[in-house]
C-alpha cells in the first residue's frame, strides 16, 4: 500500500469539494431554470385593487369543486343556494407548483351544469388556477390543488 502523502490529501480534500461545489451549482441551476418565481410583473399594483375585487368576489358567493378522474377534469361553479353557475368567460391554468414545463391551458365545455375537459395528468400534486367572469363581469379566482394517484 502507497504512503498517503500531502499531495494526496490535497487531491482527496479538493476532489471532495468540487463534487460538493458541482452538485450545489447543478441544483441551484435547475431550481432556477425550471420555477418562474413571479406570480404578478408588480406586487404593489397588483395589491392596490386587491379588497374591492375580493368584496366583489365573496358578494358573489360561489364555490368551486374541481375534480379529476379518469383523464377528465371537471370544475363544478355552485352559487349560495346549490345551483349551477354557467360563467361568461373561463380560463383555466393547470401546472406542477414548483415548474412551469407541464403547464397547460385546457378548453372546457359545459356539460350539464359542469365545465368539463380531458386533461392527461401524470401522478403527484397539480395545481389549478381558476378565472371566471360572471354575468355582470365580475372576476372569479381561485386557486385549488389536486392529487393524482398512480
Amino acid at each position: 500500500m502507497a504512503e498517503l502523502t500531502g499531495k494526496h490529501v490535497l487531491a482527496i480534500t479538493v476532489g471532495a469539494f468540487a463534487v460538493i461545489i458541482g452538485v450545489n451549482l447543478l441544483l441551484a441551476f435547475k431550481a432556477v431554470s425550471t420555477f418562474p418565481g413571479l406570480e404578478v410583473e408588480n406586487s404593489y399594483v397588483a395589491s392596490q385593487g386587491f379588497n374591492e375585487r375580493k368584496a366583489a368576489q365573496e358578494a358573489l358567493g360561489w364555490t368551486l369543486d374541481p375534480v379529476y378522474r379518469n383523464g377528465r377534469l371537471s370544475l363544478g361553479f355552485l352559487d349560495r343556494t346549490g345551483l349551477a353557475v354557467e360563467v361568461q368567460e373561463l380560463s383555466v391554468l393547470v401546472g406542477r407548483p414548483t415548474e412551469e414545463t407541464d403547464d397547460v391551458w385546457p378548453t372546457f365545455t359545459l356539460v350539464g351544469g359542469v365545465y368539463t375537459a380531458d386533461v392527461a395528468l401524470n401522478r403527484g400534486k397539480w395545481i389549478i388556477k381558476v378565472t371566471a367572469k360572471s354575468a355582470d363581469g365580475v372576476l372569479f379566482e381561485r386557486r385549488s390543488e389536486v392529487f393524482v394517484q398512480g
